[in-house]
């Protein structure tokens, strides 16, 4: 199955955070918002933890629309949303950006390197 709509992105647009995950699933595409479901009140109970709330930060995707059946994004389909992402991150201005995975550290590093390696860096 394929995307239902683009998920561009949610919240403050001139918070100092700006959290980034790899691509909209299967409750995203249906509700057009970055981390809803299971994933989004992780992050919401995380969030709350450190004192902070949806409201306070901005959420995207590195990929825009949800890929077929879930799978892996294509270069191709990375190549396509990049700019848009890249230009989300220039508008809002954030003074910290956090990826949440694998895929959006390397995408947004422009290299491929483990998560684990790049921890506390």
């Amino acid at each position: 199955m394929g995307r239902s709509q683009v998920v561009f992105g949610v919240g403050n647009p001139h918070a100092s955070v700006m959290f980034v995950g790899e691509a909209p699933g299967f409750n995203e595409d249906r509700q057009g918002e970055p981390f809803v479901g299971a994933a989004g009140k992780l992050l919401n109970d995380l969030l709350q933890s450190a004192g902070l709330a949806r409201n306070d930060i901005y959420i995207a995707n590195v990929i825009k629309c949800r890929p077929p059946n879930n799978r892996d994004p294509l270069p191709g389909e990375v190549d396509t949303c990049k700019p848009f992402h890249f230009q989300q991150i220039e508008l809002i201005k954030p003074k910290v950006v956090c990826t949440l995975g694998n895929f959006a550290m390397q995408t947004l590093l422009g290299k491929k390197v483990g998560i684990m390696k790049m921890r506390g860096q």
